[in-house]
């Protein structure tokens, strides 16, 4: 019988439009089955790669690894999905079963010795096998993968290495599952009146959205989803309410019961030293650091630090100025954490003379989705095609083409746009299928990337327009930075493609791309307002544009505290008391206390849900540096779009994937690495 003889073909088989999946032929059943049929015919793979009798070339060994297991692939790439953006019990059941399991598959695979001996045997000959730049990338990647898996381990220590990923990746699923349950279980109903004391028009129209989807029977609710509950903390005048829902937001993952993640934290963190001590490193963060642009955890610090006294300084006088309004209400309490953003939009209001609901009408999400396409025409010459009747993962799911100057098919593109229950909070890019150049053994040549975009924002009212914030804005560039990253992918090797490059390079074309929301032409075009039409007035713009580095120390001190947390705990071996440890970093480090961190331990899924980017969460400031400086290049040409800069962009940065180092690519883009003044600058904490 054939492996595949009880798997749903549609998992494996994508032959909707343009090689989509068929989303709607697949149910939560087929993923079982397919997961057990994916590993055996990928082991079968694995055992005829590493049984070949031939002596070792780079074709019967690492391109027949490249292009190994794409039935795993497959279902793996919709079960994550579906984990993330649309998740159930069933889904999360299997997901807390999978992740060990592929944990497991994969050490296997690491420990295979007569494996490893055909990849190491091309690594010390690497020097005579005439490969190209990209190739001896992907051989590197390869071999220190392999190596970084236990290879070079002896059995019992392999056999100890393998138990540890498969326990961490257990504990990882089931992070991420008890944030989202908190999330889910949580909402602060309000009736009206004094509830709504404060509260514009598009907030309560969102929550009365909200309350009608979750079917409790009530006018309001406050839920935990970022975009519900940032605006309910910036403009609700019940200072009660407000500390009600900010202690919910921060206490996620820290509750008691079965959610609870503080002993996950613990178990984690004592694992992932052991694993770092049995690979031969000092610690976690110096085997997460190995492979990066930052190289060690003495370099991310001595980044964050320089960061934290100038954040630190410039927070300190903007909560003097918050506690000037206070005073001026006649209020005699302290700025706390449930009042920042409260007082600083009315500063932000007096200095600038605008407020968020003032801005809001002209920030249309299908606007903004305009003006990510036009900046990508601009830059790269691609536009998008949206295709009406193709079904996506969720109803809401919009599917777009995206062809080039020529009109070829280059990608697929995946917007999801909306916060549902079923949905992990946050937002991210991720993909069906990377781009590659590669022969497969279905006979295809080479694949077009299927990207997808995550966000969170209000769904609105049937018939009303999604109004986003300034800040849901740059997410959405953001966003769509790492999904043109993916889609502008010109390389020949799957593992090197897209976004699979460094951790500390992969935030350089997401934030990169943010800068060009607030280029004056594109908010002038895509800054409409919702029910006249009318265009952002100039004076509106010109505030819009003033303000951009208020608060600037706000949200460079919520940034640095989690990442300074981040590397202790990652530095530091087993930790007996994790929170004990953030309180004493966050102490030791002088965290006003009217600010908290941007992710409290127990909720940060950066870091525990997974592996991503564990004593990585820097990464975004690392990006920084690299992204102010680069759109400096632009800014120096006095063109926004600058063609030739543009296409050196697009030809360094977004399509070589990791087929090139980071510092070559970047300086073939730049000329030269950069230094941390741009980025200083551009957060507002330098002159």
């Amino acid at each position: 019988m054939s492996k595949t003889s009880s798997v749903n073909p549609a998992v494996f088989e994508w032959n909707g439009p343009n090689t989509l999946p068929r989303f709607e032929a697949v149910s939560d059943g087929d993923y079982a089955p397919a997961f057990e049929a994916a590993f055996a015919l990928h082991d079968a793979e694995i055992d005829a790669i590493a049984g070949n009798a031939e002596a070792p070339t780079f074709a019967n060994t690492i391109i027949a690894l490249e292009t190994a297991g794409d039935e795993l692939s497959r279902v793996s790439a919709l079960f994550w999905n579906k984990a993330g953006a649309h998740s159930n019990d069933t889904i999360q059941a299997l997901e807390r079963d999978i992740a060990p399991k592929m944990s497991r598959h994969y050490s296997k695979i690491g420990m295979n010795a007569d494996l490893f001996r055909r990849i190491d045997t091309l690594w010390e000959a690497r020097a005579g096998l005439g490969l190209t730049t990209e190739e001896l990338r992907v051989l590197e990647r390869h071999w220190k993968g392999f190596v970084k898996s236990g290879a070079k381990l002896e059995r019992k220590s392999q056999e100890r290495l393998a138990a540890i990923n498969e326990r961490l990746a257990g504990l990882g699923a089931q992070f991420g599952q008890n944030v989202l349950a908190d999330e889910k279980s949580w909402c602060l109903p309000l009736k009206g009146g004094e509830d709504l004391a404060g509260i514009p028009d598009f907030l309560k129209e969102a929550m009365a959205a909200v309350a009608e989807a979750r079917g409790e029977g009530h006018a309001y609710v406050v839920t935990l989803s970022r975009s519900i509950i940032e605006p309910f903390l910036t403009f609700s005048t019940r200072r009660d309410l407000r500390e009600q829902a900010f202690r919910a937001w921060v206490a996620r993952g820290m509750n008691g019961g079965e959610s609870d993640n503080r002993a996950i934290v613990k178990e984690t963190l004592a694992f992932r030293a052991e694993k770092a001590g049995l690979l031969g490193y000092a610690n976690y963060a110096a085997y997460k650091l190995d492979d990066t642009m930052a190289k060690t955890p003495e370099a991310v610090n001595a980044l964050l630090m320089k960061v934290w006294e100038k954040a630190v300084d410039q927070a300190k006088a903007e909560e003097r100025e918050l506690g000037a309004l206070v005073a001026e209400e006649g209020k005699n309490h302290e700025v706390m954490p449930w009042d920042w953003r409260h007082y600083a939009e009315k500063l932000r209001a007096r200095k600038f003379d605008f407020s968020e609901t003032e801005l809001k009408p002209y920030l249309q999400l299908e606007k903004i989705i305009e003006a990510c396409f036009d900046v990508a025409g601009r830059l790269f010459g691609i536009t998008a095609v949206p295709l009406k009747n193709v079904v996506g993962y969720h109803p809401d799911v919009r599917v777009f083409e995206i062809r080039d100057r020529n009109g070829k098919l280059v990608a697929m593109f995946l917007g999801d746009y909306f916060a549902r229950p079923s949905k992990r909070s946050g937002a991210w890019m991720s993909s069906f299928q990377s781009q590659h150049k590669l022969p497969l053994k279905n006979g295809a040549v080479g694949e077009i990337p299927i990207i997808y975009n995550v966000c969170n924002f209000a769904k609105p009212e049937e018939g009303r327009p999604a109004l986003l914030s300034l800040d849901d804005a740059r997410t959405l560039f953001h966003e769509f930075g790492h999904a043109a990253h993916g889609m502008l992918s010109n390389v020949t090797y799957p593992s090197v493609s897209g976004t699979g490059v460094s951790r500390d390079f992969v935030e350089l074309p997401s934030q990169l791309y943010e800068h060009w929301l607030t280029v004056p032409e594109i908010l002038k075009t895509y800054a409409v307002h919702y029910e006249t039409g009318q265009p952002m007035p100039q004076a509106l713009l010109d505030k819009v544009l003033a303000a951009r580095t208020f608060n600037a120390g706000f949200a460079a001190v919520e940034f640095t505290s989690s990442a300074l947390v981040d590397m202790a705990f990652h530095t530091g071996g087993a930790v007996e008391d994790p929170m004990a440890l953030q309180a004493e970093v966050l102490e030791k480090i002088g965290l006003p206390k009217s600010l908290v961190m941007r992710h409290a331990t127990p909720h940060f899924q950066h870091v525990f849900a997974g592996d991503g980017y564990s004593a990585g969460y820097y990464s975004y400031m690392w990006s920084e540096v690299l992204d102010a400086d680069a759109f400096s290049a632009f800014e120096e040409t006095g063109n926004a779009f600058d063609p030739a800069m543009a296409e050196k962009l697009k030809a360094n940065i977004y399509s070589v994937g990791g087929s090139v180092d980071p510092e070559v690519a970047y300086t073939s883009f730049r000329g030269r690495l950069p230094s941390a003044d741009a980025m200083l600058k551009k957060k507002g904490l330098a002159a």
